[in-house]
């Protein structure tokens, strides 16, 4: 089956942008929810978990049409949590080397991409996420999916994203859903993206 991968730091580590009660509850019960409700589901029909959690978003049509829904949304939701952790840092690690570089040929600064990513944000109709992915051709795109959604669906490699459902930041922040994701800025990590799109070129 697949295991919860332990937090890269301590609950309370990305304090005073996100509190160790927040972080505590969205590990322990919302990530950890979708990851046990994911095996479960896969238990059911017989899976032989031999490949990585992308790897069914990629291929769900392998999968019997009548769980492919309830696969799709727990698979996205465990993905879509590691990802989250691993884009926040106790200190922030900004874009260097060819990331930074693909950043600047595409938005121009990282300033202009800053405020593209918080504008996208905005655009957020509901619960999701906001991301930076990659594309086929190694294009960076910032994309918003709903509930959910993983960018494997639609061919994109995700490389940092922000958890914009209201579990995220509601202890913290209440309705001040902008505060957030000024915060986020606070705390990204650049590092892991930078090796997951240096992975893939």
């Amino acid at each position: 089956m697949y295991k919860l991968e332990s937090l890269p730091y301590d609950y309370n580590a990305l304090e005073p942008f996100i509190s160790g009660t927040t972080v505590n509850i969205h590990y322990n019960k919302h990530h950890k929810h979708y990851l046990e409700r994911l095996n479960n589901l896969l238990n059911s029909i017989n899976y032989q978990y031999n490949k990585p959690i992308e790897d069914i978003i990629i291929n769900i049509d392998k999968f019997p049409i009548s769980a492919r829904g309830d696969i799709l949304f727990n698979a996205g939701g465990a993905l879509n949590h590691d990802l989250y952790w691993k884009s926040m840092n106790p200190v922030s690690k900004m874009p260097i080397g060819l990331l930074l570089e693909q950043i600047t040929n595409t938005y121009g600064s990282f300033q202009n991409f800053k405020q593209e990513f918080i504008e996208s944000t905005k655009k957020l109709v509901g619960s999701g996420y906001t991301f930076l992915v990659m594309d086929k051709n190694k294009n960076l795109k910032i994309i918003n999916t709903s509930n959910q959604e993983s960018p494997y669906s639609y061919g994109f490699i995700p490389l940092l994203t922000i958890d914009l459902w209201e579990h995220a930041y509601y202890l913290d922040y209440q309705n001040r859903k902008e505060d957030y994701v000024n915060s986020f800025f606070s705390i990204i990590n650049f590092e892991y993206a930078e090796q997951i799109y240096e992975k893939n070129l």
